[in-house]
């Protein structure tokens, strides 16, 4: 086994084991980290002229936006917030479609932004038993649009 082989067993293994361990709030940070990280190598992609990866990499964050977060919204629980969730999250699918199709830098920048707005909101709303009762309740209210308690 080479080191790149035994480096990315190694990745793999590190992503399953936290994925194993953590809890609903974490694996929705996790699927917005991962598609940050495939437009980033969008980006990275069209910077290289390597079409293929580029691909490769707005296909994979694609996939993370439609069935990762978009699949685990709960839309009857979640109400407005979830449909709005949902119609931003197939907005985005398609500009990244577009970009794929043009090159479109500022589309890869603008669904990161998003990506990044939405994930620090969804950390900023994380569980934690020193908040007050009334920060409880709008977190909670977020979380219902994800089916979470």
């Amino acid at each position: 086994m080479n080191a790149a082989t035994a480096t990315k067993a190694y990745a793999k293994v590190g992503v399953e084991s936290s994925v194993v361990s953590a809890d609903p709030h974490k694996l929705i940070s996790m699927l917005y980290q991962g598609a940050l990280l495939a437009v980033a190598n969008a980006k990275n992609g069209i910077a290289r002229k390597d079409n293929p990866a580029k691909g490769v990499a707005i296909s994979k964050a694609i996939t993370i936006i439609d069935e990762g977060l978009s699949a685990s919204l709960d839309k009857k629980v979640g109400g407005p917030l979830a449909q709005n969730l949902s119609a931003l999250y197939e907005y985005m699918c398609t500009r990244l479609a577009a970009a794929n199709l043009k090159n479109d830098m500022a589309a890869l920048n603008e669904v990161a932004r998003l990506l990044t707005d939405l994930k620090e909101a969804w950390e900023s709303i994380r569980p934690n038993a020193a908040q007050a009762t009334s920060q409880q309740r709008s977190a909670s209210n977020v979380q219902l649009a994800y089916g979470r308690r």
